[in-house]
């Protein structure tokens, strides 16, 4: 696979996504279709398209690198997966309900009406700032594939990969936003999950092996080991943290994040919203049970090829996430490869541009109003939102090129995981808004128990072993961090003897 394919693989494929941007916004390109797709949205369609929003790059990378971490992971990841697959039939449940009851553009308009203005702009702050910085680490980490597999052989700058990656993905969305975003995820997902199949396809093909026989391999082998109950205080693997994490992470992260809500919210109605996330749900586990053994074979196959983990350019330590492009690039033939690409091309992009429209959204409706009655006649709204939509462009734009600065990979792991912790008060605004009807905030002090949470979260965590007895938490942080705002809010409150319908 030489760099000059892999260009030329890249521009064929969005090309493909600007025919679709253009045919679906032609005729249409107003702030309706982009923020809403004027709610006509086939949940069949969403469903699908959501697994390319959920699995970024990252996932299709590192996931089934991690499969044989030193650390010892194996299929570790599937008990967080199951915790997810809870998490996403409670969205359906219980917030979905909600938003469509409440008619809501801006899932954190709910925040507005319950507990007033400060605490809705700090809402949409903490989506903003924890998207921006999520999604910016996710397009970072495949950008480092691609300027080291194609770019450097032109001796083209990261910046310059960057810059080229991001303004490819803002000229196919800053028209049709979601409406063009539901197609393109649809057919992003279907590159994503076809080449994990035809992956483990072409590795039994390579190892000899039918899907049978790679079943039994992967079964037998030192990778398999799913459920984790030994030493529950000091191991991030113990089952119980694994599950609870992945469902509160999955409430927040899904059901109170803007991005993969907009497009539930897109459906015509509350019961195809709720068969587009249980279809959706199945989909999710099914796929993470593959990209799981897709890891275990790629293992599996590099012992017996005698293939080391790339090493980090930087630090010089090998890196798993990087194991997937190196096989698939290097010691496969071609159409492995480029399976591979479109898979890695579609799981990141298909992340971004709908991270990217989500943001857009949210800054236009929770801050500009553009969604109020009284803005909806103002002249040059469309333009203003493709001004916000550019600017959120050049806003990852900056953030990558800081990680790239940092260089090191702990410090940029701790920057995400920080922005995670960001969730945890968003959590906690919604569950006490929805739990506590009796009880008014002080609205004005929402932002500083929002921003006081997250801070005594990381000390805690910080000295968790000292404090309780050797306990360290992993993804189930975030209910400590609910619940730290969920205690600052009531302390701030008062009793109230409105009824709230929300």
């Amino acid at each position: 696979m030489t760099p000059s394919i892999i260009l030329l693989l890249i521009f064929t494929y969005f090309g493909i996504l600007f025919f679709i941007s253009y045919t679906v916004s032609k005729n249409d390109s107003g702030n309706d279709v982009f923020f809403t797709a004027n709610k006509n949205s086939k949940w069949y369609l969403v469903a699908f398209g959501m697994i390319g929003t959920a699995l970024s790059g990252v996932t299709f990378i590192s996931v089934p690198g991690e499969v044989g971490s030193p650390n010892g992971e194996q299929f570790k990841y599937f008990q967080f997966i199951i915790g997810n697959a809870i998490g996403f039939i409670i969205v359906a449940k219980l917030l979905l309900p909600l938003y469509y009851r409440m008619n809501l553009t801006s899932i954190y308009s709910y925040i507005e009406q319950r507990m007033g203005f400060y605490s809705y702009r700090t809402a949409a702050s903490i989506f903003l700032i924890s998207r921006t910085i999520s999604s910016a680490f996710r397009l970072y980490l495949v950008v480092i594939v691609l300027q080291r597999y194609v770019f450097d052989y032109y001796s083209i700058p990261f910046a310059v990969t960057v810059l080229i990656s991001l303004l490819l993905i803002f000229s196919y969305t800053y028209k049709g936003g979601l409406k063009t975003i539901i197609i393109t995820d649809t057919l992003q997902t279907f590159f994503l999950v076809a080449s994990v199949f035809m992956t483990i396809y072409f590795i039994c093909n390579s190892l000899d092996l039918s899907m049978v026989g790679a079943f039994e391999e992967v079964k037998n082998s030192n990778y398999s080991k799913v459920f984790f109950f030994d030493d529950f205080m000091g191991s991030k693997f113990h089952f119980v943290k694994q599950i609870l994490g992945g469902m509160f992470v999955t409430i927040a992260m899904v059901g109170l994040d803007q991005d993969l809500m907009q497009k539930n919210l897109s459906c015509k109605n509350i019961g195809e919203a709720q068969k587009n996330m249980f279809s959706f749900t199945t989909i999710f586990v099914i796929i993470n049970i593959f990209f799981l053994s897709v890891g275990a074979l790629l293992y599996i196959f590099a012992a017996k090829n005698n293939i080391q983990i790339p090493l980090d350019l930087a630090t010089n330590k090998p890196r798993t996430d990087l194991l997937f492009p190196e096989i698939a690039l290097h010691h496969l033939a071609t159409i492995p490869a480029i399976v591979f690409l479109l898979g890695l091309i579609a799981a990141t992009f298909a992340t971004t541009d709908s991270a990217l429209t989500a943001l857009t959204t949210s800054f236009c409706v929770d801050f500009l109003g553009m969604d109020k009655v009284e803005n909806s006649q103002k002249k040059n709204l469309v333009r203003t939102r493709h001004l916000v939509h550019f600017g959120f462009s050049a806003l990852i734009f900056l953030v990558i090129l800081v990680f790239n600065a940092i260089n090191d990979s702990s410090v940029v792991g701790m920057i995400f995981k920080v922005a995670s912790y960001t969730y945890g008060p968003l959590l906690g605004l919604y569950a006490f808004g929805l739990f506590m009807k009796s009880k008014k905030v002080n609205d004005k002090l929402v932002p500083f128990v929002c921003v006081l949470s997250p801070a005594l979260t990381l000390l805690i965590n910080e000295n968790s072993v000292t404090l309780f007895g050797g306990y360290v938490f992993d993804n189930e942080l975030i209910i400590l961090n609910t619940v730290i705002t969920f205690i600052g809010l009531w302390l701030t409150s008062k009793n109230v003897a409105e009824e709230y319908n929300f």
